[in-house]
């Protein structure tokens, strides 16, 4: 569902409180919206599984995907 009806400010709880609800979320992002432009539809062209030789992934990462628990815990 798509709302164009965007107030003026979000409401913001208590003194700053950036915890806004759902109606303060939608807001943000419509009045963002105009900021982004969607992009041109791209189409991917198939590659080659020849051309496909692997995933590399930096040792920093291997180690944080590795301390994660598996799906389904």
């Amino acid at each position: 569902m798509t709302n164009f009806e965007v107030p003026g400010t979000a409401p913001l709880g208590p003194a700053g409180d950036l915890d806004g609800d759902l109606a303060a979320l939608r807001g943000d992002c419509a009045r963002m919206a105009g900021n982004w432009a969607a992009p041109a539809e791209v189409s991917a062209l198939p590659v080659s599984p020849s051309l496909i030789h692997g995933v590399t992934v930096d040792p920093a990462s291997a180690r944080m995907l590795d301390g994660m628990s598996e799906y389904g815990d």
